[in-house]
């Protein structure tokens, strides 16, 4: 989540500098990985719009087919995730008077080439006809406002292909920006066929926020990866697992449950180290120095590879490979520094749409925002919208 990073990061940035060209290999460093890096920028022309939907964080991207593969080409349709949304009409860069910010949108999109054709994004509209987040917490009152942020989400070919969002709750602890908490997740149920804005949705209260004396706060919803063999993995083991990140050092940590257990929280179990534990509180980090929103990918050798924001907000996009989706993990190799960062834009909160992704390459994103983002948007409607690069394999 954008704001959370904002409030930590500084400090916290290390640097582990590798050029894109390097090899990279497991802690044995038996097995190398072999990759070169390079903008995308047809993905990010994508996002550069001047009317309706023209900013926000997060883009997770969500299969509806269930199946979640490279070359997904039986896949039709991608729903994109966003959080923090401007809404309104940009003229000579700048946003025109009347503008405004939601909580959170979404995007269909078509396919797997990046023409403006094969997109369409979608807010709510209030009363008024004005623009609104299409998802609202059912507990959000007067007297204790809150908003939801968008985490990772998935289809459960298992649960009547159900689509499953994870959601945390956001509420206002001042007028500053940074003055907020996220106290609670749910996760956000939506039947096959539902449209935006998903009437039918169901909102399921979660334990699954994180305060651990030992690692810190966070919430569990940071990715998720679907290790079952109908969504296409290439060692599937039958779970669903689903990522958090907690604490200053941004340790990973992880859950799992089956499929068809998924809304039974009793189901889930939590990584401690040494095998899954039905205690939240017996949690281990899997690494760390990793970011808010994440994502972890296969490898065609059956290694996977997590995809993150060095520390959640630097310049530099990281990875590591793991052994399995609970790994061990190499160190981190530092894939691309952000060119955004030298002209005055944070970066944050890189992720992999392996889905979206060509044959031998990783598609991959992260956010760019200025740190007094209510003001600069005034100035330049560009600021706040995703920039695509692509990791491709020798």
């Amino acid at each position: 989540m954008k704001s959370r990073l904002l409030l930590s990061a500084f400090g916290l940035f290390f640097s582990l500098f590798v050029s894109a060209g390097a090899a990279l290999g497991t802690k044995d460093s038996a097995h190398p990985l072999k990759y070169s890096v390079a903008p995308a920028p047809e993905w990010t022309d994508l996002f550069k719009r001047s009317h309706g939907w023209f900013g926000a964080d997060g883009i997770f991207s969500v299969p509806l087919s269930g199946v979640d593969k490279n070359n997904n080409l039986g896949n039709e349709s991608t729903l994109l995730l966003f959080s923090d949304t401007f809404i309104g009409e940009v003229s000579d860069g700048k946003p025109l008077p009347g503008y405004t910010m939601v909580n959170n949108s979404i995007a269909y999109f078509k396919g797997n080439n990046p023409d403006p054709k094969n997109i369409r994004f979608y807010y709510k509209r209030g009363k008024d006809d004005k623009p609104a987040s299409i998802f609202v917490p059912e507990a959000s009152t007067a007297a204790r406002p809150q908003h939801f942020w968008l985490g990772d989400g998935f289809v459960n070919k298992e649960l009547e292909d159900q689509l499953y969002l994870f959601a945390y709750k956001v509420e206002r602890t001042g007028p500053g920006v940074f003055d907020f908490i996220t106290p609670e997740v749910s996760i956000i149920a939506i039947p096959r066929a539902s449209n935006p804005p998903f009437a039918e949705q169901r909102q399921i209260p979660t334990s699954l926020h994180i305060r651990n004396d030992r690692l810190g706060e966070g919430n569990f919803g940071a990715g998720v990866w679907v290790n079952t063999r109908w969504a296409g993995a290439p060692v599937p083991d039958g779970y669903v697992y689903v990522y958090g990140c907690v604490g200053k050092d941004k340790n990973v940590v992880a859950a799992r449950v089956k499929p068809k257990d998924f809304e039974i929280l009793p189901s889930w179990r939590y990584w401690d180290g040494n095998g899954w534990n039905q205690n939240k509180d017996a949690l281990k980090p899997l690494t760390n120095g990793a970011s808010d929103e994440l994502s972890m990918t296969p490898l065609p050798d059956g290694r996977f590879l997590l995809i993150f924001q060095v520390m959640g907000l630097s310049d530099k996009v990281g990875m590591r490979i793991a052994e399995s989706p609970v790994g061990p993990f190499s160190e981190i190799k530092e894939i691309w520094t952000g060119p955004e960062w030298k002209e005055g834009l944070w970066t944050y909160n890189a992720k992999a749409h392996f889905n979206l992704s060509k044959p031998g390459e990783l598609l991959i994103s992260y956010n760019t925002i200025k740190d007094d983002f209510w003001n600069a948007i005034k100035k330049d409607a560009d600021i706040y919208r995703p920039r695509f690069i692509r990791l491709k394999f020798e």
